[in-house]
């Protein structure tokens, strides 16, 4: 509206200063005919006012809205294009009007603005003298009312215009927004029609702008959210079916706990072990949920061939059997020793439960090239002895709280272990396996990938110094262990 009032205005000023400057170029142009004062025709001075304005008034062709009009010494002379009507249709002139002349005359100014029925009159008059009788008068005068009607025509032209244009901008814009903010609208109802129980809602990606990544992102996001989610519930899931029989078992036996100190000292004894069992199910859980967060795993820049002695070496101490030492990696590479010595343990522990008492177990690693033969996998496996795992039951050996069938000897723990190691072989972006044959013993394994490095990075006198380093040279050359 500003814009509009203001090219308005300057339309209305450019109108009235176009009028002035047409008064001011007659008046100016009648005064250097008038001063010459020789009349063409007959090369001799004017005999009258009226032969001046005559012959002048003869040769004008004046401009829309103005009129040109002498004044002498009888009827006025004038020279009218002012196209301008009386409110009964009569056909208005200036120089019919003989009041508002006289008014301009008598006016002491020379030229000036007059407010008429017609509009505002802009004049400008000169009095001329000839000598030869009464003085006259030159008045041009400007009706700029058609002027104005057209600029007001043209405003009124231009609001249209710019109510069309700004409707018809709306309008496209409206569609526009409304095409390019449904991504938005779409994250927005996958927002609210989330639940405590139902989190697999997603939004559509159809596009790889900004809002296909914003949606994606989004997707994202809800992919994590259900994922914790889920990880929560199985965890709430998985304790309290786990802790449900040992809590159970206590509760029976303290309820029916008699007087007698024998039976006494053996119910005491049946729930220190069902509390036992129901600690190491809450750190396994425990562990269970760690796993997923990202500071689970602490890589370090481990050499390989001093972690698996270490294994080796600590191995022995779990039960008085020949634990045979078959491969050893070599070379250096970043992962988290604890985590793998955890795996390994885990896989000695049952074999240790599943295998015949004495029967020898085979272990070690080694370095293989990835599947995509590209790359290196660190390799850490274990075989045992004992009764093997059925064919409908490998699928599920890393599940949370699997057990075998109790004919395989798998019936007892809790069933967290197996699935502690898929979680740290997962952590290690690699993968745990499982090779068996139903009575034939197992071979249990993990492969991670690594960015191997050479040993020959080491210092010389870590090499010599380390006992693990001994037994290695010595598992090298064949020498007994």
């Amino acid at each position: 509206m500003a814009i509009i009032l203001t090219m308005r205005s300057v339309l209305i000023n450019d109108v009235e200063s176009a009028a002035n400057r047409a008064v001011t170029q007659e008046i100016d142009e009648f005064a250097t005919f008038a001063a010459e004062g020789v009349d063409p025709r007959t090369g001799r001075p004017f005999s009258s006012v009226d032969d001046l304005l005559e012959l002048y008034l003869s040769r004008q062709h004046p401009d829309e809205g103005e009129a040109i009009i002498g004044l002498g010494e009888g009827t006025p002379l004038y020279s009218d294009n002012t196209r301008l009507s009386t409110p009964d249709g009569v056909q208005y002139q200036l120089a019919h009007d003989a009041a508002t002349l006289q008014q301009i005359v008598d006016d002491p100014a020379s030229t000036g603005v007059l407010e008429t029925e017609h509009g505002p009159l802009r004049w400008g008059k000169l009095q001329i003298n000839t000598g030869t009788g009464e003085p006259g008068h030159f008045v041009v005068a400007e009706f700029v009312t058609n002027s104005m009607d057209s600029v007001d025509q043209l405003i009124r032209m231009t609001v249209v215009v710019a109510l069309g244009g700004l409707l018809l901008t709306a309008g496209i814009s409206y569609v526009a927004a409304g095409r390019i903010l449904a991504p938005v609208r779409q994250v927005g109802r996958a927002a609210s029609s989330i639940s405590e129980s139902d989190l697999s809602v997603r939004v559509p990606v159809r596009t790889r702008d900004d809002l296909g990544e914003l949606a994606q992102s989004f997707n994202n996001m809800l992919d994590r959210i259900e994922g914790a989610y889920n990880a929560q519930r199985r965890f709430v899931d998985d304790a309290s079916h786990e802790l449900r029989t040992p809590i159970t078992v206590i509760r029976g036996h303290l309820e029916l706990l008699s007087e007698d100190p024998g039976e006494r000292a053996t119910t005491l004894a049946i729930v220190d072990r069902e509390l036992g069992r129901m600690s190491r199910i809450v750190t396994d859980l425990l562990m269970l949920a760690k796993a997923e967060r990202p500071d689970f795993l602490i890589k370090e820049e481990t050499d390989l061939a001093e972690m698996m002695l270490s294994i080796d070496s600590t191995v022995q101490a779990l039960d008085d059997r020949p634990w045979l030492l078959m491969e050893v990696a070599e070379g250096r590479a970043e992962v988290d020793a604890q985590r793998l010595t955890q795996v390994m343990l885990q896989y000695a522990t049952n074999a240790v439960q599943y295998s015949p008492a004495g029967a020898p177990v085979r272990f070690g690693s080694t370095v293989v090239r990835g599947d995509d033969g590209e790359g290196h996998l660190l390799r850490l496996w274990l075989a045992d002895s004992g009764p093997g795992i059925s064919e409908e039951d490998m699928p599920r050996v890393f599940e949370r709280f699997n057990r075998a069938d109790a004919s395989t000897a798998h019936a007892h723990g809790v069933g967290l272990g197996l699935s502690i190691v898929r979680a740290i072989a997962d952590a290690h972006d690699g993968r745990a396996w499982v090779e068996s044959a139903f009575g034939q013993g197992s071979t249990f394994g993990v492969d991670v990938p690594i960015d191997l490095r050479d040993t020959e990075s080491a210092a010389p006198a870590a090499e010599s110094t380390s006992p693990h380093r001994a037994a290695l040279r010595g598992l090298r050359t064949g020498e007994d262990r």
